[in-house]
This record gives structure tokens, C-alpha cells and sequence, in this order.
């Protein structure tokens, strides 16, 4: 009791006199007493945790391991007693500490890849109040290049969407606002509703009319689509938060809609969060109506539109020819007949790369890329022979890396795992960058031949037609069914002449007419 007593002196002394040294004379006073001013100064001032101090009994002071004493480096030592709860002292720093309040931090769009500028939103995987850990899924976005899982750099509870499934999203833009612990971010001076709220500048608010309101997304979205202004509905939810209904209600009052019938039964909320749902709130009355449709065009599609644009201003030409593949079908057959893995479904395109492969290592030019700055050409050392594939998201072109390397059944298994990628949206980046040539086989769909385009920086391309049976005359005069593909080569003509393209599509119909060739010169 007379330790605490005089301890307790100590401390009331020095917040009275604000002197360091008068401390020091009545704190060292006691031996008693100097080994609390000793833990006071190791443990209190030195450490940001919380420490509590027990007037009766005191345990923990009293069988405290012995410090050796240092010396005090400083004039003064900031102690103040903040709060006394019960019997319990608090210093300032473990009142600081334990009393810290969470906050709100923006999560943004981070850089997706090498020249992405923007993706759009395909569909969330949390909820607005859900709660999240380290590196879970967030959302999916798509980019020009693929579609990429945002995950959560913290742990926390998600308190707002800034976007909705379909919306653009440039690069560091705030995609969503999370309420996490005040230790994993820097210190902000405003709560999770001021924040939310003052995050949208005055001009943003003049354009957008919804920043500065509480309301979901998918009311944002409804408001935009009636052009309302939510700061001139009055929201009936909690805190004012704008609900669907009274843009509903708003909208009716106005005049822009007279039927609500339609919205009795939508949970906007549960399409937001399917991501795949049509936001296509028609009134009633519109309901008959044959209009037009503007639909954006999004992720692969974009590419295409660039990436074409561009390869319309490159001088092309193209050459045709009929190949022979009678051999090709037998070996499928062959292939299909002795197949051991069940998951492997053999079909003449590895056939076809494999010998297209083998070809380019006789002429690398076709194998090259054009440099239009320095006028120089690169001819790649990897064959890495891009595969058009048409997908629900439009047209995407992976590549298989390295095939010169590759086998048959091993080109054979890498195509099946980019077609099921593709087919998913699943692609990674580094399953459609790197390409060195593409084929492109329109024959699968129907047709006898196409007319490519290039797919830049790439100086040549492939079209192949389906195989189909057509009468062939021999030398004899003699007519006999012939398995015939047609294949017509794209070419830059500022790197590639005819004369090269002719002989190079000599030798790669040579290879498929005959597959027995591709033995003496496989590696």
C-alpha cells in the first residue's frame, strides 16, 4: 500500500508541476519507488501497448523482473492520466491505442498489365457489408489483353461499390470503399459516412448527380438510366440512403414513368450482384416498342476494333492454295484409333501446327516482326503460333509457346487447355501475348477460305478452310475423291515477297501431304 501511495504521489507531482526534475527528487525517494519510475519509463513511454496499473492488489508490479537502470535520455516524460475507469489507470498511449477507430480506405483498380489503361467490371463476388480477409476475391475485371481477379489487400468489411457489372474502370480509380482496422492504414480524420460522402468533387457532383447520396449502384444505375438526380430524391432508408423504391416513387411523381408494376418484382440488389443481368427497366407502357439498341463494345471486342484498325493501314497480300490431306486424315484416325488417355481428343490442327512449326525453321522470315521506327526486322526464335478462337466474349488469339519443342500430343493437350480457358474467359496475359504467327481455322465453323487480316506486330497469318471431299483428276484422266483443304497466307508486304510466301507455303504443304516427313525432321 505505501509503494502505491507513494507512486501515485510521484505521478500527481509531476502532472502538477510539469517538471521533470521535481519528478526525479521525490520518485527516487524510495527504492520502492524508483524501480516503479524504472518500469514506468521501460515499459510506459518505450512501448505502444496497453498497460494497466492496479492500485490493490499489484501482482504484477511486484514480481516484475529487476532492469538495470539506464538513465533518462530526455528532460521530461509525457505521462497524463487521460481516463480512470473503475479502479484501472490508463496511460495516454494505451487509451490512444486501445480506443483507435476503423477506417475507411479506397480500394482502386490496380495495373493490370503493360499498357492497360482501363478494364470493365464483369461481376463481384462479395456484397456491400460482407466481411473479407487478405487476398480474397473481390471482383473480375476484363482488360484488352484478360479477365483478372481483383483480390483484397486488406481484411476488413466492404462498406461501398463505386461501380456496377458492365461499367468502364480506368486504372487506379477507386473500385470500392472498405471499412478496415486503423492499424493497417494511415490515420484519417473523417468517419465511413463523411468519407463516402465528400469523395466526389463539386464538378463530379454537377456531372454525375448521385455523389454525396447513400445508395447502391444499382440505384445509382436506375437513377442514370431515368436521368435523376438523387440528391433530389429523398431516401426513406437508413441515414437517408436513397432505395430503389423512391426512385421509383420519384420518377412516377415527375412524370417520367406512370406504371410501377414493372419494379414490384425486380431485387435490383440480386441482379447487381449476378453481374450478369440486363439492367432494362422498360415501363410497362414501352413494353411493345421495337427500338434501336446501342450496345458497347467491351474487353476483346475493343482489341479487335484497335488492333484491326491498325493492321488496315499495313499493305497486305494474300496467297491461296489446295492442299492434299488424305494423309492428314489417316493419321487423325490412326491417332484416335491408338489413343491411351481418355481426356485427349485428337483433331488435325496439332497435326497442322506441328508441321507449320517445322516449316518456319526452313524460312524464319515468316516467323519475324517488323519494326517501323528503326526499319529493322526481328526474327523470333520461338514458334509461338497463335490459335484463333471465337468466344462468347468475342474473338481472342492464344498461343501456344514454343512449339518447335513440343510434340504432337503435347501441342495437343496445350490447345485443349486454351480452348477451356477461353471458352471460361479465363485466359491469363501470358496466354495471348507473345505470338510470333497465327492460324486461323474458319473451317471449323464453315466456309471453303478466308481472307486474314494480319494480327500486328505478326507479319503473317493463316486462314484454313474445312476439309472436303472433291473430285481430283490423275494424270491419267481418271477421276478419284480427294480430302482437299483450302489455305490462304497473309502477308506484310513490307517484309514478305510472294516469291518467299509461295516457297514457304510449298514446303509446309509438302510436310502435310506427306506426315511421314515430319520424322526425319522432328527433334
Amino acid at each position: 500500500i505505501i509503494i502505491i501511495i507513494i507512486h501515485l504521489f510521484c505521478l500527481n507531482s509531476y502532472t502538477n508541476n510539469k517538471n521533470f526534475s521535481h519528478f526525479l527528487e521525490v520518485g527516487l525517494a524510495s527504492s520502492s519507488s524508483m524501480l516503479i519510475v524504472r518500469r514506468v519509463w521501460h515499459k510506459l513511454v518505450r512501448s505502444s501497448t496497453p498497460r494497466f496499473l492496479y492500485p490493490y492488489p499489484a501482482p504484477a508490479l511486484l514480481r516484475a523482473p529487476k532492469l538495470p537502470f539506464t538513465g533518462y535520455t530526455t528532460n521530461s516524460i509525457n505521462i497524463k492520466i487521460e481516463s480512470k475507469v473503475g479502479w484501472r489507470l490508463f496511460s495516454s498511449q494505451a487509451l490512444a491505442d486501445g480506443g483507435m477507430s476503423d477506417r475507411i480506405v479506397d480500394v482502386p483498380l490496380a495495373q493490370t498489365g503493360e499498357g492497360i489503361a482501363e478494364c470493365e467490371l464483369l461481376k463481384w463476388f462479395v456484397k456491400e457489408g460482407d466481411e473479407v480477409e487478405d487476398f480474397q476475391p473481390l471482383c473480375e475485371v476484363q482488360s484488352d489483353k484478360a479477365t483478372i481477379e481483383i483480390t483484397s489487400r486488406y481484411k476488413g468489411k466492404v462498406a461501398q461499390f463505386q461501380y456496377v457489372p458492365g461499367d468502364i474502370v480506368k486504372v487506379g480509380e477507386t473500385l470500392l470503399k472498405m471499412v478496415v482496422e486503423g492499424a493497417q492504414v494511415p490515420p484519417q480524420k473523417h468517419d465511413v459516412t463523411e468519407n463516402i460522402i465528400s469523395h466526389c468533387s463539386e464538378g463530379e457532383v454537377n456531372k454525375n448527380k448521385t455523389c454525396g447520396v447513400l445508395s447502391t449502384p444499382a440505384v445509382r444505375h436506375l437513377g442514370k438510366q431515368y436521368d435523376i438526380n438523387l440528391n433530389d430524391v429523398h431516401g426513406s432508408g437508413k441515414d437517408g440512403r436513397v432505395l430503389k423504391e423512391d426512385i421509383i416513387k420519384h420518377a412516377i411523381q415527375k412524370g417520367i414513368i406512370k406504371d410501377s408494376s414493372g419494379f414490384e418484382n425486380a431485387d435490383s440488389g440480386d441482379q447487381f450482384l449476378r453481374g450478369e443481368e440486363d439492367y432494362s427497366y422498360v415501363p410497362a407502357e414501352l413494353g411493345s416498342q421495337h427500338g434501336d439498341k446501342t450496345i458497347p463494345l467491351r474487353g476483346f471486342q475493343r482489341t479487335m476494333v484497335k488492333t484491326m484498325s491498325m493492321a488496315a493501314k499495313v499493305p497486305h497480300f494474300h496467297y491461296v492454295e489446295e492442299i492434299n490431306c488424305d494423309a492428314l486424315v489417316e493419321l487423325k484416325e490412326s491417332f484416335q484409333n491408338n489413343n491411351t488417355e481418355p481426356g485427349v481428343k485428337h483433331t488435325f490442327l496439332p497435326s497442322l501446327i506441328k508441321s507449320l512449326s517445322v516449316a518456319i525453321s526452313k524460312y524464319p522470315w515468316i516467323n519475324s516482326r517488323f519494326n517501323e521506327d528503326s526499319m529493322e526486322v526481328i526474327l523470333k526464335g520461338s514458334h509461338n503460333i497463335g490459335i484463333a478462337m471465337a468466344t462468347p466474349s468475342g474473338l481472342v488469339v492464344p498461343n501456344i509457346k514454343n512449339v518447335q519443342s513440343l510434340s504432337i500430343l503435347e501441342i495437343t493437350k496445350e490447345l485443349s487447355r486454351l480452348q477451356q480457358l477461353a471458352l471460361a474467359n479465363k485466359l491469363n496475359p501470358e496466354d495471348i501475348t507473345g505470338g510470333t504467327i497465327t492460324l486461323s481455322n474458319i473451317g471449323a465453323i464453315g466456309g471453303k477460305f478466308g481472307a486474314p487480316i494480319l494480327n500486328l506486330p505478326e507479319v503473317a497469318i493463316i486462314a484454313i478452310g474445312r476439309i472436303q471431299k472433291v473430285a481430283h483428276f490423275a494424270d491419267d484422266g481418271n477421276a478419284y475423291p480427294v480430302s482437299v483443304m483450302t489455305v490462304n497466307i497473309g502477308a506484310d508486304h513490307r517484309v514478305l515477297d510472294g516469291a518467299t510466301v509461295a516457297r514457304f507455303c510449298n514446303e509446309w504443304k509438302q510436310l502435310i501431304e506427306k506426315p511421314e516427313l515430319l520424322m526425319l525432321l522432328m527433334r
